[in-house]
């Protein structure tokens, strides 16, 4: 591709000197004609004249019509022998005039001739290098002529001009080589050049897209949060009116406290789906492909989606599938979960479809809906942040406007092409590729064990008051030792007084990510290790999602719970953590043996 580019510069540059070589051709042919007027015959001179004058105006032609059009490759190497042919017919003309002019008896007309040619060769050296084929044709046609012209005289000065000439020919082809080589490199220089602007104009552009894109879904993202931040202050504030009048009756307790479930869940639900696109666009969630039954995989959501089928009164069918496909069976099920939430979510009636077909070694998966239906101009919005094209209310029942940017990441991470193909007014049809798997390759069945609860020795760091006494409660309850503290310093003086009255051991870390002064969950987590001596297993807590802050804390080896927390997740992430670290002293008791 390059080299073509180079090629193609070159020939243009070829043509485009053309004209000046033209130019000079008429303007120096008018003075030889006059000044040979009586040493050669004026029949001769004007068929000579008429024949250079016809070349000349075909060469002009063919150089407005390759300068004019873009050409193939392969073209643009016939044009460039093309413009070679005319240079060695132009030499060869001149060449005809240096056989007539080298008349040694007449010096004005031998001078004239010897200059003109000398000139014409040397002028082959900027236009016609760039393609050097055609400079070493034009100037051996200029120059045998009278090469032969001087060998077949007898004249003392024939062997000083075929010594000069000689020389003048080894001159012009070395200087040519330099040109040519000089002339790639130039070309070369401003093809990367060209590239390079062209990528800055791309990241430029790039950049701008997304910080519009980065605008719009802090502005949506603001909204979304906000109502349900809004809904429960209210449902609080009622809670408060309520009881300043006296009890609560238990029945309007129970509603409150079902609302604000509800709006709590909404709140989970939303930061839950942005937190998994920080972590997809962080690149630290983990495929772990295997073969998936398509038929054990389809028999899940048809169970799942039966009932929101019924409630709807839509048809929904599921076509059912021996094949096989090579995929994360986690992330895979939850693409389609998202694209068929969002096929029963704007489907007002008709059904949905969820099948299969077969590309070669390929597995296409279809959700088809008879929906409204997607503009062409609009179906590559609908994978952007918070845009939901049927709900301009921004209705909290119709979804949050995350599900297809999730689907689009997370197709992305497999490898999965996603297809949309949607007519407005009769439904829209979205599809996944995967690669067929040979073989379905079992795993050996776990025997689930229920975990009871553990009691462990856990530090805390935690800068604000309200959250360290809940998280000191919530863990005390549970049964677990707990020395916490606002900073490392402050758990390491608890941890200290407490040894001083018995044993105190430390099982887990967990930290805040963002504590006081500056100081992060990461670095407590180091000084309370070098402390202690060994690398207590640790949980970071944190409300940031951003991309960089998720590949920090998963490169630190610490676990990651993002905020709000409920008690079971957080018992969950301790149990885990715990297990880890007893295997962990396990293999290092074993090591050690």
């Amino acid at each position: 591709m390059q080299e073509d580019k180079i090629r193609e510069a070159l020939v243009e540059l070829l043509y485009r000197n053309s004209y000046g070589v033209v130019i000079s051709n008429i303007v120096i042919s008018l003075a030889a004609v006059y000044v040979l007027r009586s040493a050669v015959s004026p029949t001769w001179l004007a068929v000579w004249l008429g024949t250079l004058y016809i070349l000349t105006a075909i060469r002009v032609l063919a150089s407005r019509r390759f300068l004019g059009r873009e050409w193939a490759p392969e073209a643009i190497l016939r044009w460039a022998w093309l413009a070679a042919g005319f240079s060695w017919v132009s030499g060869l003309l001149w060449g005809g005039l240096g056989w007539v002019g080298f008349v040694p008896e007449a010096p004005i007309v031998l001078s004239f001739t010897v200059i003109v040619l000398t000139g014409l060769v040397c002028g082959t050296v900027p236009s016609l290098s760039a393609f050097p084929p055609a400079l070493f044709g034009s100037i051996l046609a200029t120059v045998v002529p009278i090469a032969v012209r001087c060998l077949t005289i007898d004249s003392e000065i024939s062997g000083p001009f075929l010594f000069l000439l000689g020389a003048l020919v080894a001159i012009n082809f070395y200087y040519c080589r330099i040109t040519y080589r000089m002339l790639r490199e130039t070309v070369s220089l401003r093809l990367e050049n060209e590239r390079l602007v062209e990528h800055l104009q791309e990241e430029r552009d790039r950049a701008q897209s997304a910080d519009r894109a980065k605008t719009r879904f802090l502005a949506a993202a603001s909204h979304d949060l906000r109502q349900p931040i809004h809904a429960l202050s209210l449902l609080v504030s009622t809670l408060a009116v309520l009881g300043q009048r006296g009890n609560v009756p238990s029945g309007e307790a129970r509603d409150l406290a079902a609302r604000a479930k509800s709006v709590v869940g909404n709140l989970s639900g939303l930061l839950n789906a942005l937190l998994d696109i920080s972590k997809l666009d962080a690149g630290i969630v983990t495929v772990a492909n295997e073969t998936v039954r398509l038929r054990e995989l389809f028999g899940d959501l048809s169970h799942e989606f039966a009932a929101e089928a019924k409630q709807r009164g839509l048809g929904w069918r599921v076509v059912d599938s021996d094949l096989k496909v090579d995929s994360d069976p986690m992330m895979l099920k939850r693409i389609l979960n998202n694209l068929l939430s969002n096929a029963f979510r704007y489907t007002r009636e008709g059904g949905v479809l969820l099948g299969v077909r077969r590309r070669g070694g390929l597995v296409e998966i279809q959700v088809l809906d008879t929906g409204p239906g997607i503009a062409a101009d609009q179906q590559a919005l609908v994978f952007e942040e918070f845009v939901q094209l049927q709900n301009p209310a921004r209705d909290r029942t119709q979804g949050l406007g995350l599900g297809l940017a999730i689907v689009r990441r997370t197709a992305g991470l497999l490898g999965h092409p996603l297809k949309l193909v949607s007519v407005p007014g009769r439904g829209s049809m979205f599809s996944i590729t995967i690669a067929q798997a040979e073989a379905l390759q079992f795993a050996p069945p776990r025997d689930a064990v229920p975990q009871a609860n553990i009691a462990a020795g856990i530090m805390v760091v935690e800068d604000e008051t309200d959250v360290l006494d809940a998280m000191v409660l919530l863990l005390g309850l549970e049964g677990h030792r707990v020395h916490a503290g606002r900073s490392a310093a402050e758990v390491l003086r608890v941890h200290a007084e407490a040894l001083a009255v018995g044993e105190a051991p430390v099982d887990l870390i967990i930290a805040d990510y963002r504590l006081g002064e500056g100081a992060t969950g990461l670095e407590a987590v180091r000084a309370l290790r070098a402390h202690l001596g060994r690398a207590v297993p640790s949980i970071i807590v944190t409300g940031d999602t951003s991309p960089s802050r998720l590949k920090e804390v998963s490169a630190s080896g610490s676990r990651i719970l993002h905020k709000p927390i409920a008690g079971e997740e957080l018992r969950e992430a301790i149990r885990a953590a715990c297990g880890e670290g007893d295997r962990s002293k396990a293999g290092s008791r074993y090591d050690h043996a």
